[in-house]
């Protein structure tokens, strides 16, 4: 199984998607809108990559502000986060997006990657940072579980 990874923007949502052994993050589409409330395709289109790709959940990025406070777009996103559970059934795991596409702009200017082309891609580069950050998450927790396993199992 695989995870998916979402930036969940106004007029689009940047999608990713984990390898089957859950250590890197690839991504793989933008899904664009003509509206921000007219969501219908939006999830639709979620529900087909997420049969294509075998995804058991969703990492969905949660736009804090810097200070770690909750603006409007973090009850938007919750909104959109609850949707998509009803509707696909599979858990969806809030993951903090700070940075994320700051760090996107970085590595697009990096890359050469021209200011005026960078807008296309900067929200499918953020959900991959995102859904990155989650799997180097789970890495680490299993690190920190088998030592500890072994420690019991040293005493």
């Amino acid at each position: 199984m695989r995870i998916m990874g979402l930036d969940f923007g106004s007029k689009t949502v940047g999608v990713a998607i984990s390898d089957a052994l859950l250590i890197t993050a690839q991504g793989i589409e933008i899904i664009r809108r003509k509206e921000e409330n007219k969501l219908r395709q939006t999830l639709a289109r979620i529900e087909e990559l997420i049969q294509e790709y075998e995804v058991d959940r969703i990492v969905l990025g949660q736009p804090k502000h810097m200070n770690g406070t909750e603006g409007v777009r973090v009850e938007l996103t919750e909104e959109f986060k609850e949707k998509l559970e009803r509707r696909t059934g599979l858990p969806v795991i809030f993951w903090d997006e700070r940075l994320t596409t700051v760090a996107a702009d970085r590595a697009m200017m990096e890359a050469g990657i021209r200011r005026e082309h960078r807008k296309e891609y900067v929200d499918k580069i953020a959900a991959t940072f995102i859904l990155q950050g989650y799997l180097d998450y789970l890495s680490n927790q299993a690190k920190t579980e088998g030592a500890q396993e072994n420690e019991k199992q040293g005493d």
